[in-house]
């Protein structure tokens, strides 16, 4: 498993291809790691613009808007309407959207810029972001309450942590990792730990939650939304989140995989012209489960046995996917990726 999921990073390091950055904006990050490469995305990302707090209810237009033109609400199933559905007051779910701080205000004080930073303020349901309030994440065991999308609130059943604890659907929760990880590098300096519920010390986070977001990074691999949004952000902001343009960074920050190659170095190779998608095939042979990754965002997988019959189909954006072959004849199959532009690339299965 720990293969695959190194498989998953080094090849999500190419999704630089979309991501719209400055030529050259990691360039002195090159290979670094552990608490060297910490200190040197600060230098990138820490100078930004700080927007007003009003300013966000319309920064929301550019970053936080889905393909009908609703607010993407992380938190619920709801269709709000930008301004229109603005909160105000609300007294249940889907009654409004507001801003919520994914890393709450209370455990830095309330303080500037990390107050205003998009990189962790979404907009979410008022109703939910109310029941969540201070909560830190984690992994709910019993329930206590689960809003309309599936995030829950209840008892903590991951190791190290005892309290009660806001669960987003595994959708979202590489999102929020990625978010925590950005946090606590570009603001190394504050104190993200005012309070005994905040899952950090200083800007460190504790093991309990570093552990845990490591494991939702790997599990939920960077999708085209956050892309989108790291790109939005940063035409507002003039920063951007290191971890969704290179996942590779938390792996070689704060999982001791310094020796792993760089995902900088294949940068120009990822923007030319000739770029073909990467697509692989792990284990292989298998005679189970086999996990198909991808450099870019899949949108359906097929698989097809030698006399070219369809065995296996899927739709779904994804860089991931985890496909059961254990009933299969034994022999080669071959699988076709199509990919969000068209373009396709394949691979093959041998099965034992």
């Amino acid at each position: 498993m720990r293969n695959i999921i190194l498989i998953i990073i080094a090849l999500l390091c190419f999704t630089t291809t979309y991501a719209q950055m400055p030529d050259g904006y990691y360039d002195s990050a090159r290979d670094l790691c552990g608490e060297e490469l910490r200190q040197k995305l600060y230098s990138i990302i820490s100078s930004h613009t700080t927007l007003g707090y009003s300013e966000l209810w319309t920064a929301y237009r550019q970053t936080d808007l889905n393909g009908n033109g609703k607010i993407w609400d992380i938190y619920s199933n709801c269709n709000f309407t930008l301004g229109t559905d603005q909160c105000g007051n609300y007294n249940s779910e889907c009654d409004c959207y507001n801003r919520e701080h994914t890393v709450p205000q209370s455990w830095f004080g309330d303080a500037t810029p990390m107050k205003t930073d998009l990189f962790h303020v979404y907009p979410t349901d008022g109703w939910v972001n109310n029941k969540r309030g201070n909560l830190p994440l984690g992994k709910v065991s019993n329930p206590t309450y689960t809003s309309g999308n599936g995030s829950k609130i209840g008892p903590c059943s991951a190791s190290g942590y005892s309290g009660t604890v806001f669960e987003p659907i595994d959708e979202y929760k590489g999102d929020l990792a990625r978010t925590y990880f950005y946090m606590s590098v570009c603001y190394k300096n504050k104190n993200l730990g005012q309070t005994s519920e905040s899952m950090f010390e200083g800007s460190e986070l504790k093991p309990w939650a570093l552990q845990m977001l490591l494991q939702w990074h790997y599990n939920d691999p960077v999708s085209q939304k956050e892309i989108d949004r790291n790109n939005a952000v940063y035409a507002l902001q003039h920063n951007r989140n290191p971890f969704i343009d290179c996942p590779y960074f938390a792996e070689a920050i704060w999982d001791g995989h310094c020796n792993f190659e760089s995902c900088l170095s294949p940068l120009e190779t990822a923007n030319a012209e000739t770029y073909i998608p990467k697509l692989s095939a792990s284990p292989n042979p298998t005679n189970g489960i086999v996990s198909i990754t991808s450099d870019r965002t899949i949108n359906s997988i097929s698989i097809f046995n030698i006399l070219g019959e369809k065995t296996f189909y899927i739709e779904q954006e994804t860089n991931f996917a985890e496909i059961n072959v254990e009933q299969y004849e034994s022999g080669i199959y071959f699988v076709l990726a199509i990919f969000h532009d068209g373009s396709s690339a394949t691979t093959k299965i041998i099965k034992y």
